[in-house]
């Protein structure tokens, strides 16, 4: 990583990725969007504090999925389509940038996993990333449920 994008990354996450202060990236699967708390249906990005090994390197693959997100939206709205809420009181919705889905995103870069717990829809996404060894596919890992329970 070159200097320039060390400090972006760094600068991002310290300003938890606000924008305008009607975005706020929380993770690499919720933002909070005009105040409201919104987590990516059907997907579970690894947690922040989450680690995952590439060789011998450490790799924070949890803040990586966050920056990667960021990176993805940049200054621009997404569009989200709501689906209800969760236990949490989140809303649960698939959010869109220039069309593009930012859950397709995630999981197809390796960096979310198809959450089959609670939907189908992005299996063939994850499938595409492991087929490909991209992202967390390339390094030893937990699934985030799994890292949760700990």
């Amino acid at each position: 990583m070159n200097k320039l994008s060390l400090y972006a990354f760094l600068v991002l996450m310290f300003c938890n990725a606000s924008f305008a202060d009607s975005l706020r990236v929380v993770d690499g699967d919720t933002i909070v969007f005009n105040g409201e708390k919104i987590r990516f249906s059907g997907i579970d990005t690894p947690e922040l504090k989450q680690t995952c090994i590439n060789g011998d390197e450490k790799v924070f693959c949890g803040k990586f999925a966050k920056m990667l997100l960021v990176k993805k939206i940049g200054n621009q709205m997404p569009e989200c389509i709501r689906e209800g809420k969760d236990v949490y009181k989140r809303t649960l919705a698939e959010c869109f940038i220039n069309g593009e889905s930012l859950s397709v995103f995630l999981v197809r870069s390796g960096y979310a996993f198809a959450y089959r717990k609670y939907s189908n829809k992005f299996i063939k996404d994850e499938e595409f990333a492991k087929e490909n060894i991209l992202g967390m596919w390339s390094m030893k890992f937990e699934y985030p449920w799994d890292f949760r329970k700990l």
